[in-house]
């Protein structure tokens, strides 16, 4: 029980991660790298008014953290003209020492006896600890999704969809694009940043290098969710992130529950897994195109036999 239910209230915190990311990757088209930076920022910023007494304050400026980060990642971007890999690159690489200044020049920042949203919320409902969590875990992803959805039908939403699928005819429209691809990394970023600062609190400890990997494993999770909800709308797809984001977990968990592996070799678990999944679209055509191959064969041998046979 214990299993289930920690792989759940993470997969739905690291759901805000997924959601994040498939912004910028889905949506917007853009391969951006802020995302390890941008998540301990949220996770350090958290930290810091959290050891403050102000743990409520540090979830909301967690947010303004990474959506900062997104709007400078979009300013060297459009502004700069810096290709949008590098422009990810050079924003996580100047967060590292921001996020160490925020830490106190400490690589790890423990919030064990202060106050958090968790503990907050057993002392107000007086639930148990672990269904505490997930209902927190549960409400800010529902939050967040329905957000997401509403905004993305919006008109500036819909801006922002535009510019991901045909910048050229967004341009033609008088749609100033270098607004909609920093408006939609500031929005990116802001959700990972959340998910950074709430993982703080939930886990009781902020550690500098938390972010490091945190993209692959959020592609991961989009591209899983993708395996269960095939279709190609907004809605669809911010579902999917989250329905990703609980299965990457429960993988995880089952991997190292098993004593075939040990605890220090999470990390090759983690990538032998986020492997599998990004390998899986490119795996399903193959066999898709091997099937129609066959197919194809069949009914060439079965007209060539016809033929033959009304010889």
């Amino acid at each position: 029980m214990a299993l289930v239910l920690g792989s759940l209230q993470l997969g739905l915190l690291y759901g805000l991660l997924a959601m994040g990311i498939y912004i910028t990757f889905r949506i917007l088209n853009i391969p951006d790298l802020t995302a390890e930076g941008s998540f301990t920022f949220g996770l350090a910023v958290s930290a810091a008014f959290t050891v403050a007494g102000h743990p409520m304050l540090g979830i909301l400026f967690a947010i303004l953290a990474g959506a900062l980060a997104g709007v400078i990642t979009g300013f060297l971007q459009t502004k700069c003209g810096i290709h949008p890999i590098l422009a990810g690159i050079l924003t996580m690489s100047g967060l590292y020492t921001v996020n160490l200044c925020i830490m106190g020049s400490s690589s790890n920042l423990s919030l064990i006896a202060n106050d958090t949203l968790f503990k907050m919320s057993y002392d107000l409902f007086g639930l148990d600890k672990e269904i505490c969590k997930l209902l927190i875990a549960a409400l800010m992803v529902i939050v967040i999704a329905v957000l997401f959805i509403v905004f993305f039908h919006t008109h500036i939403g819909l801006c922002i969809r535009a510019t991901g699928d045909n910048e050229e005819m967004v341009k033609a429209s008088s749609i100033d694009i270098n607004v909609t691809k920093i408006l939609a990394l500031a929005i990116g970023n802001g959700s990972i940043a959340l998910c950074g600062g709430l993982i703080a609190q939930y886990q009781g400890f902020a550690d500098i290098n938390s972010g490091v990997g945190i993209l692959v494993v959020g592609l991961a999770s989009v591209i899983i969710g993708e395996l269960f909800i095939r279709k190609k709308t907004v809605t669809a797809g911010i579902l999917s992130a989250i329905v990703g984001s609980v299965v990457y977990r429960f993988i995880v968990a089952l991997a190292m529950s098993n004593s075939f592996f040990p605890a220090y070799a999470l990390k090759l678990v983690s990538s032998i897994i986020v492997g599998v999944a990004l390998a899986l679209p490119a795996m399903q055509s193959f066999l898709n195109g091997k099937k129609n191959r066959k197919s194809q064969k069949q009914e060439y041998l079965r007209v060539y036999s016809e033929q033959k046979g009304g010889k």
